[in-house]
């Protein structure tokens, strides 16, 4: 008999063989028609769970450079938890006209001030989604990798009374760098500004005077792209705005990974840092939940960003829930086929067994 691992990994690799792989056309996500002036020049596509109900809660997905978005959420499995539980989604995408290398403009002035540029694009998308489709304001919540990652830190600088929450993954502070040179040097965690001024730039970036979005902080030991000393970064840029200590409320080690927390003065999280072992430059998976699908910068570590940040802003029940491979057309077949010829001879458990086997998945 096979190993659970053996098992597990084969499903994985049967589910990924039934959906696009990343970089490929998605047709789960549908094209957002026009949403305003669009200052930022982006393109927009929604995910909607086929059950909606009211008030559902709106993610904003932010890819990384030289991805896509249709790619980015094929990667990271935004859209299959989405529809399992019952949140939308919304993708903003970039166009190669503004960046050769599909970033966001992060280190561009013009392109991260309120009601100007990308972020204001990307806010007139989250109007339009919002008033069609019933979101619930008090739970809109954004996350991104990379340049996405540092976007998503503008959106939450720019219009922080948007967003319950932020996910940033390998991202960078709002505001630390001015042009392209200082930009790489950030990356590289070289220079910039001080922690103070750090805090200022979120301060005068808008008139918001609180309750300010919760972060969730994602990083790699092991990232060549952009230095880990930039999540610590984040931690000061917005530790004085949430008025948490220096030092975090609790430290967790979570499969050899660290998190740290930072609650507010009434005992609420604020900030969490997820400090991943090993890891290089990309969105932290695992493929064993049946979500996602490693690739460039989609990194199978065995713990899933993607779901546990989904499960912090309450998208997702506490438990872990794994998620099973979808059929081919061919297995519905023959499973169909297999329970009207059986019959009463094993029932479902006997045509799920059967179906598997056919494909080589049980023995």
């Amino acid at each position: 008999m096979r190993s659970m691992s053996d098992t597990i990994a084969r499903l994985a690799a049967l589910r990924g063989t039934l959906r696009p792989q990343p970089g490929q056309d998605n047709p789960d996500l549908v094209a957002l028609a026009a949403f305003g002036s669009n200052p930022g020049n982006l393109a927009g596509y929604t995910y909607l769970p086929s059950k909606r109900g009211k008030n559902m809660a709106l993610v904003v997905v932010l890819h990384g450079c030289t991805q896509t978005a249709a790619g980015y959420d094929i990667g990271s499995g935004w859209s299959g938890l989405a529809e399992d539980y019952g949140f939308a989604l919304l993708f903003a995408e970039q166009h190669r006209a503004n960046n050769p290398n599909l970033c966001f403009n992060w280190f561009n002035p013009e392109d991260i001030r309120r009601d100007h540029g990308e972020v204001f694009s990307i806010r007139q998308m989250i109007a339009k989604v919002t008033a069609e489709h019933g979101i619930d304001g008090r739970r809109v919540f954004v996350t991104g990798l990379s340049a996405g990652g540092a976007m998503a830190a503008a959106m939450l600088a720019a219009y922080p009374e948007v967003f319950a929450g932020g996910a940033i993954i390998a991202g960078l502070p709002y505001a630390s760098a001015a042009t392209i040179p200082e930009a790489f040097d950030r990356m590289r965690g070289h220079g910039g500004p001080t922690g103070q001024e750090l805090e200022l730039r979120v301060r005068n970036a808008s008139a918001h005077e609180g309750p300010w979005p919760t972060l969730s902080l994602w990083q790699g030991t092991a990232d060549r792209t952009v230095a880990p000393s930039n999540a610590n970064a984040m931690v000061e840029q917005w530790r004085h705005i949430h008025g948490v200590d220096a030092l975090p409320a609790r430290v967790e080690n979570i499969g050899g990974h660290q998190r740290k927390v930072w609650t507010d003065a009434q005992g609420v999280e604020a900030i969490e840092l997820y400090t991943i072992a090993g890891m290089g430059h990309g969105t932290p998976l695992d493929v064993g939940t049946g979500y996602e699908a490693s690739g460039p910068f989609m990194l199978d570590v065995g713990i899933s960003s993607t779901v546990e940040t989904a499960r912090s802003w309450g998208l997702v029940p506490s438990f872990e829930k794994r998620r099973a491979p979808r059929p081919s057309a061919a297995q519905q077949e023959n499973a169909t086929a297999s329970f009207a010829a059986g019959g009463d001879r094993g029932g479902i458990q006997k045509v799920i067994e059967d179906a598997l086997r056919s494909a080589g998945l049980l023995r």
